[in-house]
């Protein structure tokens, strides 16, 4: 017989879905597999079930697992290493990326990956179609890790631009935010741009539209177009997150 419901456990719940944000915390994420993925399970955070115009995912990779044939689905693909190591491949390209590690594969390409270590590899996986520009040229492939990104310090708060910032042919960002003890974003942004948000580390209070919702290391947060949001960093040490945001292109009609 299975163990009773903790005491509480109905109202001290965290997860909270809107038609215009979401708060998930990690325990209630359920497991998928999926064919040509071997030893590998997906945690989908957002999809266009939800409304959002790309997928997120947490995906756990073991030991000798990956996928069991190049994917080439047409649209691109970031994937961000937390823990472990994942060897991934971009077409002829590969690189062994270690919890830091980022690789970026514009749509088109074909992606491998394969853990070949002796632990669990767990990486954070964005993918959206493209949106092309007639006179831009597309993308090429990247690896970085983020300790040689570009880094922005400001009164106490961070950035790093994974993919750059201001370049034309990306239509999507992969940023870090990082907050010191007690520092909050400058203002409350209300943007066309829309968000996938994932803790890092630490813990902090996040307002959407007229909510404050405490996030927690391992916490994601969905932000539609427009959505009033704020963050302010709590506890006792920094906190950061990783950040998609929807860049450089015109409103569609």
């Amino acid at each position: 017989m299975s163990s009773p419901i903790p005491p509480g456990i109905i109202g001290h719940n965290r997860a909270w879905l809107t038609p215009h944000y979401a708060v998930f915390p990690p325990a209630g994420i359920m497991d998928s597999l999926l064919p040509g993925l071997q030893g590998c399970i997906l945690r989908f955070m957002t999809s266009p079930a939800m409304g959002a115009r790309f997928s997120q995912a947490m995906l756990l990779v073991a030991p000798g697992g990956g996928t069991s044939a190049p994917i080439d689905n047409n649209l691109q693909h970031f994937l961000y290493v937390l823990s472990g190591s994942l060897e991934v491949g971009a077409g002829k390209k590969k690189q062994v990326l270690v919890p830091g590690g980022f690789a970026y594969l514009p749509a088109g390409s074909k992606l491998a990956f394969r853990n070949a270590g002796d632990d669990e590899a767990r990486a954070l996986w964005v993918k959206r179609p493209y949106t092309a520009v007639e006179g831009v040229a597309p993308p090429k492939a990247k690896f970085g890790h983020r300790d040689d990104a570009p880094r922005e310090d400001v009164l106490g708060r961070w950035r790093y631009w994974l993919l750059g910032t201001g370049d034309m042919s990306m239509d999507f960002e992969m940023n870090i935010m990082g907050f010191g003890p007690g520092t909050h974003f400058h203002c409350v942004e209300t943007h066309v741009m829309e968000h996938g948000l994932y803790m890092l580390n630490g813990q902090g209070l996040q307002l959407l539209g007229r909510d404050w919702h405490e996030i927690w290391t391992g916490d994601f947060v969905w932000m539609g177009s427009y959505v009033p949001q704020q963050f302010y960093g709590t506890g006792w040490a920094g906190a950061e997150y990783l950040l998609y945001k929807d860049v450089n292109r015109d409103v569609a009609f």
